[in-house]
């Protein structure tokens, strides 16, 4: 099993910066790959970024990129998100991932095997 909390979340003015984090626990954090996925409401959960297990591959969806930034710390089982140059359209709730797959690091929603709770996210225009 594995525990995921996300933090960092609010309310930010377009063109601000947030830098949201996920903290795991419960298995070996640098075993798995990891990813973030938000979703507005009425809309499907949609990819945004997502983490190779050692953190030397990343891939994001084409709305973020240029813009956010993933990274994680093994050492401190976290991985975060640094969301610059915000857009109202950026609003949604923000969810991280972990894929237990090796090598993966995945755009797909299936492909992650845990979830966490969610934090939200609120850019005004």
């Amino acid at each position: 099993q594995v525990q995921l909390v996300e933090s960092g979340g609010g309310l930010v003015q377009a063109g601000g910066s947030l830098r949201l984090a996920c903290a795991a626990s419960g298995r070996t954090f640098s075993y798995y790959a990891m990813g973030w996925f938000r979703q507005a409401p009425g809309k499907e959960r949609e990819f945004v970024a997502a983490i190779s297990q050692s953190g030397g591959n990343t891939a994001y969806a084409d709305s973020v990129k240029g813009r956010f930034s993933i990274s994680r710390d093994n050492a401190k089982n976290t991985v975060y998100l640094q969301m610059n140059s915000t857009r109202p359209e950026d609003t949604a709730a923000y969810y991280c991932a972990a894929d237990l797959q090796p090598g993966a690091y995945s755009r797909s929603v299936s492909s992650y095997d845990y979830w966490g709770q969610g934090t939200q996210v609120t850019v005004s225009s």
